[in-house]
């Protein structure tokens, strides 16, 4: 998994099939407040499937479609969407939990 300030990549332990290919990765951009609309963030940081579902097509390449997340293996919707909780923490507190060595 590759982690910037903007982005995240994350190799999937299960790939998403779609049609005949396989989705081997996702792109995970930091959302913009207008990508978080209708969803509570309370929702999302507590990694509701719901809320995901909502969230994940308007920040992954290639886009996820609801149906895809639906059938995600389990582990790889959970580290997709700790890297979305991750983009919700401020710089601060990031830095507070993990110091730089």
């Amino acid at each position: 998994m590759t982690n910037t300030q903007s982005h995240a990549v994350i190799e999937l332990d299960e790939p998403i099939k779609r049609g005949d290919s396989l989705i081997t990765s996702l792109t995970v951009r930091k959302p913009k407040a207008g990508a978080l609309r209708g969803v509570s963030l309370i929702e999302l940081a507590n990694l509701s499937v719901s809320a995901l579902q909502v969230v994940l097509p308007r920040i992954t390449e290639p886009t996820l479609t609801a149906h895809d997340i639906a059938n995600m293996d389990p582990a790889d919707l959970l580290s997709v969407g700790a890297e979305v909780g991750n983009f919700l923490v401020s710089k601060a507190d990031r830095l507070s939990v993990s110091p730089a060595k």
